[in-house]
């Protein structure tokens, strides 16, 4: 009897996300096994039990999720369990913390199609913006867009402060990511006259962009936006929004709403669990989300 198809979803949560728990299971997998309120010292312990209970074969179809919130909690987990692993109890690891990894990793590459449209070749050199920078899809998104070249504020409501040391934590990645001070209208509005890109990942309904302050954006190219719940997180980019100018834009900048980036994101994380099911010890995370989305979007 061959032996079944088990993911461990990981998660330092209360619960697991049934939306993961859906994905993998509709990609193929088995059965998908939470283990909640798992603390960073926990990981190499419940991994083991995972790999060292399977023999060679099991271990081939065993594999690793890491879930939670916070997107450097996560890498340190993929860390963890790397470490843990001893061959040839190796299986492969996806991290993708409230599916920010795979969101974020869908709306760069969304942004980098539509500059490609526009003839104006990617993010690398442009000036981007990341409003609910300090969460999780938005650190994420500027990580990767400041990957990609890009020069990245990450943008919170909560002042400068706060923008700054998220944007500190990420410098263990390679970059080098400055705050934003998106605490009052005037200051949002400053922020927005040297944008090229803009990335919104705030609270669902709530708006981080009016109207007033887009028609002061006169450099912008491309705005994205995940918040699918009214209103829109950047106004004039709804969530249908696949590429059409934002109205009132100087520019008429593409907008990008929550279920183009949603349907990306979706075939993103569908992708890494099937590559999980295929058996390679490898890790996956941030980068290799991108990789698959931007192929995607080709």
């Amino acid at each position: 009897m061959e032996k079944p198809y088990l993911l461990h979803l990981l998660t330092p949560a209360r619960n697991p996300s049934p939306f993961d728990v859906n994905m993998a299971l509709d990609a193929g997998w088995d059965h998908c096994l939470p283990c909640t309120g798992v603390a960073l010292e926990e990981v190499p312990g419940l991994v083991q039990d995972a790999i060292f209970s399977r023999g060679p074969k099991g271990v081939a179809r065993t594999a690793l999720f890491l879930g939670g919130r916070d997107v450097h909690l996560a890498m340190d987990m993929l860390e963890r369990a790397r470490a843990a692993m001893v061959p040839p109890f190796t299986v492969a690891v996806l991290a993708d913390p409230s599916g920010a990894f795979t969101t974020a990793a869908a709306m760069v590459a969304c942004a980098e199609r539509a500059l490609v449209q526009r003839e104006l070749f990617g993010l690398a050199g442009r000036e981007v913006l990341v409003f609910g920078g300090t969460g999780p899809v938005g650190t994420t998104a500027g990580i990767l867009a400041a990957m990609a070249g890009a020069q990245v504020r990450l943008v919170s409501h909560e002042g400068a402060a706060a923008a700054n040391a998220a944007a500190a934590r990420c410098n263990r990645y390679g970059v080098r990511l400055e705050g934003g001070d998106g605490s009052g209208a005037a200051a949002v509005a400053a922020l927005l006259e040297e944008a090229e890109v803009v990335f919104s990942a705030a609270r669902a309904g709530v708006q981080v962009i009016d109207a007033g302050q887009l028609a002061g954006a006169d450099r912008l190219e491309v705005a994205c936006d995940v918040n699918a719940v009214p209103p829109a997180g950047i106004a004039g980019v709804e969530a249908g929004a696949d590429g059409g100018p934002v109205a009132g834009t100087p520019r008429a900048a593409a907008g990008l709403g929550a279920l183009a980036i949603g349907n990306v994101k979706y075939r993103t994380q569908r992708a890494l669990l099937e590559r999980l099911r295929a058996g390679a010890a490898v890790d996956l995370h941030f980068e290799q989300a991108l990789e698959v989305a931007r192929g995607l979007c080709d």
